[in-house]
């Protein structure tokens, strides 16, 4: 094994073993919040609304609902993680080591990535044994969920190398991120909504990656698919690129 392959596994397995320490915080509780949501809305709201694109209220919104366990926590452990090591000035000693700025960045960038990863999977695991969720759309599914998980991991990468304190960070995930992915449809079709509403939630970035994802579901979208996967693409490919920039320039991370 190469110097720089054991380099990178060490970094990623340090990641990881910082969110698998506190289980109960960075797993176990977003796994009950996503479990109440599907039950709380399949059972109070789903007799209710009936049907949404021809399948049941519940089956409607569980794909949103991984979405979205995955790009929180995502965002979440990795913006968190780089602030904490600011703080600490840990990251001092890991941007002088023998690791090159890209192994840094994508060290940090598994870790939050794949902490969404179990956490979604998981979800997954258990929404299909309350329901009947299909997957119509596999070869759409799998890309469009890791192009998700991935972005958010990097924009968490972006927010916590931004940030000067931990209300940075709560700002950012309770007062941009957590609206957008609501107002995106993970509960609701933009079909329903009334103009102007309907038109100004196809400029919301997360209503394109909510389609995707219920696309690979259950094969309804209400947004061109190899387009939007096409410009997640993209958006995911540029924050790399400008993260990149800043771990090599040492922005906001030396003291």
């Amino acid at each position: 094994m190469s110097s720089r392959l054991i380099r990178f596994s060490a970094l990623t397995r340090r990641e990881v073993s910082r969110f698998m320490k506190i289980k109960g915080q960075t797993i176990g509780a977003p796994l009950l919040e996503t479990f109440l949501y599907i039950t709380v809305f399949g059972a109070a709201l789903g007799t209710r609304v009936g049907q949404l694109d021809g399948v049941d209220y519940v089956v409607f919104v569980t794909p949103g609902l991984i979405m979205m366990a995955w790009a929180l926590n995502a965002f979440s452990n990795n913006s968190s993680s780089i602030l904490q090591q600011k703080f600490q000035r840990a990251i001092d000693d890991q941007l002088s080591s023998p690791a090159s700025p890209l192994q840094l960045l994508l060290a940090f960038s598994l870790g939050g990535f794949l902490r969404g990863l179990i956490i979604a999977v998981v979800t997954f695991l258990v929404a299909s044994l309350l329901i009947d969720l299909p997957v119509e759309h596999g070869l759409v599914l799998i890309p469009a969920l890791l192009l998700v998980g991935f972005f958010f991991s990097q924009l968490g990468v972006l927010v916590g190398i931004r940030a000067e304190q931990f209300d940075d960070v709560s700002f950012a995930q309770t007062f941009v991120l957590t609206p957008l992915i609501f107002l995106g449809g993970v509960f609701y079709s933009s079909a329903l909504l009334p103009e102007p509403w309907q038109t100004i939630t196809h400029f919301n970035p997360v209503f394109y990656m909510i389609n995707l994802v219920r696309y690979g579901f259950l094969g309804s979208s209400d947004v061109n698919v190899p387009l939007s996967l096409l410009a997640l693409t993209l958006a995911t490919a540029a924050l790399v690129a400008l993260n990149h920039r800043l771990f090599v320039k040492g922005y906001r991370l030396r003291a």
